[in-house]
C-alpha cells in the first residue's frame, strides 16, 4: 500500500476496500523503515495504535463509524498532552515528568475515532531551532535528508511529507506549522486564534499558540478542523469558498520589497497568482504595514509571554536548554512592562489595518516561504538560523486570521517552495476551499518523495 491522504483513506474505510489495523500497519511499517534517517518521531505508540486500531475495526464492522476521521492514523507535535505517552517538548527539562493526561486535541481526536499513532519531533518548547544537545536529533527533509524541515512543528512535516502519517497537528506561534509545511511541500493550516481548544498543549505564547493540522493536501486540513474546532466559535459563510468571482488580494511588498526572495520562490508565486485568474480570481494589489514591524512586534510579544512562562527554570536550571533555545528565552526578559504594553498597542493598531486591508476581499495571498530548504547542518551555530531565512508568516499571527501554506512548485534543486492564503477571522472554511481548488488546479499533488531523494550522501 502506498501512501493515502486522510480523505483517500477514509474513503477506503467508508467502502471497506481497507481497515484501520491495515492503515496503522502500514504507517508502523513506513516508521520503522524511514524514520531512522529522519527523526520524525519522539516516541511511536505502536502497541496503543493497533489496540486502537482493532477497536474501530469492531465498531465499524457493527455500523457505528463515528465520523470522517474514524480509524485515520493521526500523529501529535511533542507538546500535546496525552495519558498514555510522555510528552517532552524536546527538551532535557521534561524529560524525567510522570504525570499524563490527555490535552483537547487529544481527547477530541480519540472521541472522533482517530488512532494516535505517535508524538513528533519539535524545537525544544516550540522555539529554540535545531540543536544538537536536545533529547531528540533535528528532522530531516524527506526531500533531501541534509536540508531543513522547518520548525518548530519539525517532526510534522517530515512525517506527512514522507508518507509516515496522513495527519500531523502541530502548533504555529510564529509560522510554526506553516513553515514546515512550505519547506517540506505539503499543506499547513493555522486556524483563526482560538478556533481549536490549546488545554493541555506546553505554551510558548497566550497570546499567539495556535493549534493546527499538517497534511498532504488542503483537503485533508478540512478534515481534521471540522473534527477539532470548537463549538460556538465559528460563523456563518458570508463569502464565497469558490475562486471563481472571488476578489483576492495580493500583498506584493511581503515578499518583493520588504525581504529578499529567491528567484525560483518568486517565480513560483507568480505562476500560482497566474493559477488563480486562471480559475475565475480577480487579483486586487493590497498594501500595508511593512514586514519588519508585523514580525518585530509579534516577537516582542512572543518572547516577553515565553521568558514569563518559563522564568523558574531558566533561572533554577538554565544548563537543562539548549543555548539557542536559552537566547531566545532570555531575549524575553528585557522586554520592560511598559513595551509589552506598547507592543500590545502596536498589535492592535496593525490589526485594525489588515482588517481595513481585507474589506471587500475574499481572501489574500502573499508568499510562505520566501527560499527553500537550508542545509541543516548551516543552522547550528550562532548567530542560529532566525536571521538567516525568510518566511511570510507574522501578520496572521499578529492578527489571529486563518492562514494555509500550500506547495507552489519545485526548486531546480528539487525542493519545495510554496504560497500562502489567508482571510479575516474565522473565515477558515474559505482559506481552506480557495487552497483546495489552488491544488486541484495544479500538479504538485502528483508528486512525492522518491527513495532516492530521501537519501542524497550527507556532507
Amino acid at each position: 500500500m502506498g501512501p493515502m491522504t486522510a480523505a483517500a483513506a477514509s474513503d477506503a474505510l467508508d467502502a471497506e476496500t481497507t481497515t484501520a489495523q491495515a492503515l496503522v500497519d502500514d504507517c508502523l511499517a513506513r516508521i520503522s523503515a524511514e524514520d531512522g534517517e529522519l527523526n520524525a518521531f519522539t516516541c511511536v505508540m505502536q502497541d496503543e495504535a493497533r489496540d486502537a486500531a482493532r477497536s474501530a475495526d469492531r465498531e465499524m464492522r457493527a455500523g457505528r463509524r463515528r465520523g470522517r476521521l474514524h480509524g485515520i492514523p493521526v500523529a501529535l507535535k511533542d507538546v500535546f498532552e496525552t495519558h498514555d505517552a510522555p510528552t517532552t517538548a524536546n527538551s532535557h527539562v521534561r524529560t524525567h515528568r510522570t504525570e499524563r493526561r490527555d490535552s483537547a486535541v487529544a481527547r477530541r481526536l480519540r472521541d472522533a475515532g482517530a488512532i494516535l499513532i505517535g508524538k513528533l519531533n519539535t524545537h525544544e518548547f516550540a522555539t529554540g531551532g535545531p540543536a544538537r544537545e536536545l533529547p531528540f536529533p533535528p528532522a530531516r527533509n524527506p526531500w533531501s535528508r541534509d536540508r531543513f524541515t522547518g520548525g518548530s512543528s519539525s517532526g510534522a512535516g517530515a512525517a506527512v511529507a514522507a508518507g509516515l502519517v496522513p495527519l500531523a497537528i502541530g502548533t504555529d506561534s510564529l509560522g510554526s506549522v506553516r513553515g514546515p509545511a512550505g519547506y517540506c511541500g505539503i499543506a499547513g493550516f493555522k486556524p483563526t486564534f482560538g478556533l481549536i481548544d490549546r488545554e493541555g498543549v506546553i505554551p510558548l505564547s497566550y497570546s499567539f499558540d495556535t493549534c493546527g493540522p499538517l497534511a498532504w493536501s488542503a483537503r485533508d486540513c478540512a478534515l481534521v478542523l471540522g473534527e477539532l474546532r470548537e463549538p460556538g466559535r465559528s460563523r456563518a459563510r458570508a463569502r464565497p469558498t469558490d475562486i471563481a468571482g472571488a476578489r483576492i488580494g495580493v500583498i506584493r511588498h511581503f515578499f518583493e520589497t520588504d525581504m529578499e526572495c529567491d528567484a525560483d520562490a518568486a517565480a513560483a508565486i507568480e505562476d500560482g497568482l497566474r493559477v488563480l485568474e486562471r480559475l475565475g480570481a480577480t487579483l486586487v494589489p493590497v498594501e500595508t504595514a511593512p514586514y519588519r514591524e508585523w514580525d518585530a512586534c509579534c516577537r516582542i510579544i512572543m518572547y516577553a509571554e515565553a521568558f514569563a512562562i518559563h522564568e523558574r527554570d531558566l533561572m533554577e536550571r538554565p544548563h537543562l536548554y539548549a543555548p539557542i533555545t536559552r537566547a531566545r528565552l532570555f531575549s524575553g526578559q528585557v522586554v520592560s512592562g511598559s513595551e509589552y504594553v506598547q507592543a500590545m498597542r502596536w498589535r492592535r493598531r496593525l490589526d485594525r489595518a489588515y482588517s481595513e486591508a481585507m474589506d471587500g476581499l475574499d481572501a489574500v495571498v502573499t508568499g510562505g516561504t520566501l527560499t527553500a530548504a537550508a542545509p541543516l547542518e548551516s543552522l547550528f551555530d550562532p548567530p542560529y538560523f532566525t536571521w538567516r531565512y525568510r518566511m511570510v508568516m507574522a501578520p496572521f499571527n499578529l492578527t489571529g486570521a486563518p492562514a494555509l501554506s500550500v506547495c507552489a512548485g519545485f526548486s531546480d534543486a528539487g525542493l519545495p517552495l510554496s504560497i500562502q492564503f489567508a482571510g479575516k477571522r474565522f473565515d477558515d472554511d474559505a482559506v481552506l476551499a480557495f487552497g483546495d481548488a489552488f491544488e486541484r488546479a495544479t500538479p504538485w499533488r502528483d508528486r512525492r518523495p522518491t527513495f532516492d531523494e530521501r537519501r542524497p550522501s550527507l556532507p
